[in-house]
């Protein structure tokens, strides 16, 4: 098992910008994929980034070009590096872990899970 705390949410204007954090501990040496989740005030979970071992990374639409994901295999910490962000960035964002497996944007397929820290996006 893989345990995850997330860091770095709280409130920023619309255009602001924040950087999550997140650190593992554990089985980390099983760690294939890392990923942000989130979930939105009476929304259902939502992929937003994933990277690999490798660094291969992969972004949801709603992300991509504003959203940069980046891990440090060797500190065993994945973090996402939120830019431009709008009021339906506002969530509780989620780091994941899956520990065997390539990449995927479906949260059934991640083994662990942070408790999530929130983000707001307001003026």
């Amino acid at each position: 098992q893989v345990q995850l705390v997330e860091s770095g949410g709280g409130l920023v204007q619309p255009g602001g910008s924040l950087k999550l954090s997140c650190a593992a501990s554990g089985r980390t040496f099983s760690m294939s994929v890392m990923g942000w989740f989130r979930q939105a005030p009476g929304k259902e979970r939502e992929f937003a980034a994933a990277i690999t071992w490798s660094g291969i990374t992969y972004y949801a639409d709603s992300v991509k070009g504003r959203f940069t994901i980046s891990r440090d295999n060797a500190k065993n910490t994945v973090s996402l590096q939120m830019d431009s962000l709008k009021p339906e960035d506002t969530a509780v964002y989620y780091c994941a872990v899956r520990r065997g497996g390539g990449l995927t944007t479906r949260g059934t397929q991640y083994d662990d899970w942070g408790q999530g820290t929130q983000v707001t996006v307001s003026s």
